[in-house]
């Protein structure tokens, strides 16, 4: 008879999360999990298939972290912007993870499921298949897009925030570059309403290009 796992795979995902928060990436190793659990690396090696099963586990803590109400009220693009504001939110809140939601899936369903509510919602416009497959293309690069560049910075560099690349942008001479001057101001502004006014340029392209309307 097989002895009892010792952990769930939620305390796994929670342990591997709370790492990554409080020591960042680097410090996501097998023996940095095993010591937040008060156990052997070994013993997490019966859990945890090497590197790769770690950064699952925190892609996979993150999502199932995603909320949003189960009953939207309103119509697909209402969804959609509850949806994936949710899934924003939700990444954000981990910023140190960001590099391994990007490039990293995890299987499990529950972290499946915000996907999946997503899709159905794209799918309620009147997309299916190959269209539907760009529209979420579209939808949950956005997403990922507006995250990395707001909480990593695009122009930054080793030890930079996206407040200091903010700031640097913001010192240009503003007679050459008046334009990059003028949005690094507006991004000193809210967050939320940056990204709902993005997602809802996206949507509004997503409907007057959808090819069969509902």
């Amino acid at each position: 008879m097989p002895a009892p796992r010792r952990f769930t795979h939620r305390q796994l995902q929670d342990a591997a999360l709370e790492l990554i928060d409080q020591e960042g990436l680097a410090g996501l190793t097998m023996r940095a999990l095993s010591a937040r659990l008060g156990t052997g690396p070994m013993t997490i090696y019966n859990y945890v298939d090497g590197r790769e099963g770690l950064e699952r586990l925190v892609t996979g803590a993150v999502m199932t972290r995603v909320r949003w109400p189960d009953e939207t009220p309103g119509d697909w693009r209402t969804r959609v912007e509850a949806i994936a504001e949710a899934i924003w939110r939700a990444v954000r809140a981990h910023p140190d993870a960001i590099p391994l939601v990007l490039t990293t899936r995890s299987l499990d369903e529950d972290a499946l499921a915000p996907t999946e509510a997503l899709l159905q919602a794209l799918a309620d416009s009147g997309r299916s298949g190959a269209e539907l497959l760009a529209a979420f293309r579209v939808v949950s690069g956005f997403i990922a897009g507006i995250v990395q560049a707001e909480l990593e910075g695009p122009l930054a560099t080793a030890g930079q925030d996206a407040g200091a690349v903010t700031a640097r942008m913001a010192a240009l001479p503003a007679e050459r570059f008046p334009r990059l001057v003028e949005i690094a101001h507006a991004a000193a502004g809210d967050p939320r309403t940056e990204f709902r006014s993005g997602l809802e340029i996206l949507l509004a392209g997503l409907d007057a290009t959808n090819p069969n309307p509902n």
